[in-house]
This record gives C-alpha cells, structure tokens and sequence, in this order.
C-alpha cells in the first residue's frame, strides 16, 4: 500500500489510522532518512493506540515505553546503536515478543534481528511534489 500525504498533519493521521488499527504483538519496521517526518508518524501511531503523553525519539535511550493506551507501545530509535548486540542489553526480544505494539525507528540498521513477521513503513520525501510531499510505503512481511 502506497500512501501520499501532503503536510505533517496528513502524515501524522496516517499513523494514527495504523495504530487505531494494531493488534497485539504487532512490529513496525520505520525506515527514512533525517527529516522525513518518522517522528510525526510515530506520535500519529501513538495517538491512535490512545497514547496521552508526548512522544519523542528515545535516541539517547534506545527504546521508551508507554503504557496508557489500549496496549503498551515500545518506540526504538536504534540510530545510535555500535552493534546490533546491544538491542539484547534492553531486551529486544521480549518486546517484540510481547503483547504491546513495537514500533522500530531506523529499523533497516537492526534488519538481521528483526521478526520476520512485520509492518514494514518507508517514509520518502520527494521535493518535486513539494517540500511537505511524504511517500509512505507500508509492506507486510513473513505472513
């Protein structure tokens, strides 16, 4: 599924329509470059599984957790990561193995320990379109 969006607004209901719509159990798999808008759907997704509180990238802390909505939501910003090793320090595994909703920013530098099942969401800008244009891929995975 392809989808087009036109402002951060557009964008950020994209996420949210894909959070209102999680299930338990379920990883995200966010890929884009700087600037292309993760965060904003990250907050969309957010928003949708009912998350009250703000939404930031965890990138000095590898993942944030947050439990107010409909089910918990594990928010990974692995940018900074040395070694794909350090994903086992903070307990990977037992996220995305879990009941909450797994979103992974930068999830194409953790590509070897991602579950094979997986929402897959690529995020392109595309400045001919406008500065505001966002391509926004989503691919299921290992069904």
């Amino acid at each position: 599924m392809v989808i087009e969006t036109r402002s951060p607004e557009e964008t950020f209901r994209t996420g949210e329509e894909l959070g209102r719509n999680a299930s338990a159990g379920q990883v995200f798999a966010l890929i884009g470059d700087l600037g292309v808008g993760k965060t904003v759907f990250t907050q969309g997704l957010a928003k949708g599984l009912g998350i009250e509180e703000a939404v930031s990238s965890p990138t000095f802390t590898i993942v944030q957790v947050y439990e107010g909505g409909r089910l918990p939501f594990y928010h990974f910003d692995v940018y900074r990561i040395g070694d794909v090793e350090e994903m086992d320090e903070v307990g990977f595994d037992d996220y995305v193995m879990g009941d909450g909703v797994s979103l992974i920013e930068w999830a194409d530098l953790i590509r070897e320990i991602l579950p094979e099942k997986r929402t897959e969401i690529r995020i392109e800008k595309d400045l001919a379109q406008g500065f505001d244009y966002r391509k926004i891929t989503v691919t299921e995975t290992g069904d």
